[in-house]
């Protein structure tokens, strides 16, 4: 499914792991406090999968400072994912959506990718306080960063 602009975001809640133990994530507890980003990426510890979110975490405060939550998503596991957060100090939760429900809905989900199925596609979101999409990318190029400046002139 493809979501455009002004869509109603598809609601979730995945779980991440930390030092203490898991956590989950609900979409819509997000509704009226605030815009949200999704960055779905494909594989955890892929070089551009890094690049990525270590991008959003050297620039982590333009986020906050427009009071946006941040969220990486893969199909990797909780597990795998925490070490990536830990081992590169990324400061925003990485969720697993090891049953590629969420990347389904999202339309963001590779048939096949590099001989394996069922991938995330680097893709990136922005979901006001209003459960709406603001701003919706889908590359099927695995190798093409999203926009950051049209991200973040879709949180203004």
């Amino acid at each position: 499914m493809k979501l455009s602009i002004g869509d109603t975001a598809p609601d979730f809640s995945l779980r991440y792991k930390n030092e203490t133990g898991f956590q989950s994530v609900t979409l819509s507890s997000h509704f009226g406090k605030g815009p949200v980003v999704l960055l779905f990426f494909p594989l955890a510890f892929t070089s551009v999968c890094l690049e990525e979110m270590c991008i959003v975490r050297d620039d982590f405060s333009s986020y906050t400072d427009l009071d946006a939550s941040v969220y990486g998503i893969s199909v990797d596991s909780p597990f795998t994912l925490e070490v990536m957060a830990q081992r590169d100090d990324i400061p925003f939760p990485l969720l697993s959506d090891f049953n590629k429900d969420v990347s389904t809905a999202y339309g963001s989900i590779y048939d096949e990718f590099i001989g394996l199925s069922g991938v995330s596609k680097r893709s990136a979101f922005v979901v006001d306080s209003d459960g709406k999409i603001a701003y919706a990318s889908v590359s099927d190029d695995a190798h093409v960063l999203p926009d950051f400046s049209a991200i973040k002139a879709a949180l203004s």
